[in-house]
């Protein structure tokens, strides 16, 4: 079996409710993963993406901020959804296919301006957030796994427009990108984007602060798909829907994809 999926951060599903019926009618994945929902669940339109094929959905929500949710073509059964840190956000949910693959959603924080915990707590939240993923997955070893979201770092230096620049600039800090690289090896996942497009600039986040987002390019890769080693090699067709980014009204995030046969 092979199916197709999305990430994408959509900065408000209400407000965004024709971008993503957009997305399902023209690149239709099977499933579909959206983070900063800004909703509670009982207010997602829901009868929209149903009646485009996404009968399935699991989701975790709020009021105004944060919140994660899975839609899919393909039955899915929630299996988790976890308050890591327990800063009480809706900024994870997991759910599995009949094929037996669990899908972990995720909206890492963001962090703040400054990288110091000690004069920024939201900062120290993401540090506590990555740290208690980190905890999890070694004591729940995930297996015929995928992890996709708005992760909120971009760990590689050609995921940054200027790597000299960025270094202390949260997102791209040290510290965020070894704590990253700690989730992944605790939960034994390969980076599917970066194993299909090994090189190279790949951004996936462009600002808003940008007159001329396109034309700037100053980008950062902080969306993710990530696989469990055991189907890591299933997963290809990996790219990011650059052009979403220029749609009317957009999110801030491009759409990233992938597919599996499994």
């Amino acid at each position: 079996m092979t199916f197709s999926l999305a990430t994408w951060n959509i900065n408000s599903v209400r407000l965004r409710e024709p971008l993503v019926a957009r997305l399902m009618t023209d690149e239709a994945p099977d499933v579909l993963c959206l983070q900063e929902c800004k909703s509670p669940v009982d207010k997602i339109p829901l009868g929209t993406f149903q009646s485009l094929g996404y009968t399935h959905m699991v989701a975790r929500g709020q009021k105004g901020y944060n919140g994660v949710a899975i839609f899919s073509k393909l039955p899915i059964t929630e299996v988790a959804a976890h308050d890591f840190a327990d800063l009480g956000h809706a900024r994870h949910v997991a759910g599995r296919l009949e094929n037996g693959v669990t899908i972990h959603n995720f909206y890492v924080p963001a962090g703040g301006d400054v990288p110091d915990r000690d004069v920024n707590d939201k900062f120290g939240q993401k540090l506590d957030y990555l740290t208690e993923m980190r905890d999890y997955f070694r004591s729940e070893k995930p297996k015929k796994s995928i992890l996709v979201g708005d992760l909120n770092i971009a760990p590689r230096e050609d995921d940054v427009w200027d790597h000299k620049k960025l270094l202390k600039i949260v997102s791209h800090t040290p510290i965020e990108v070894d704590h990253l690289a700690a989730v992944q090896e605790a939960a034994d996942m390969v980076d599917v984007t970066r194993a299909d497009i090994p090189e190279g600039l790949l951004y996936s986040w462009w600002s808003y602060r940008a007159a001329d987002w396109d034309s700037a390019d100053k980008g950062r890769r902080l969306d993710h798909i990530w696989a469990t080693s055991d189907i890591a090699g299933a997963g290809h067709g990996s790219r990011v829907l650059r052009d979403a980014r220029g749609w009317e009204q957009p999110s801030d995030h491009a759409p990233v994809f992938a597919s599996f046969d499994l």
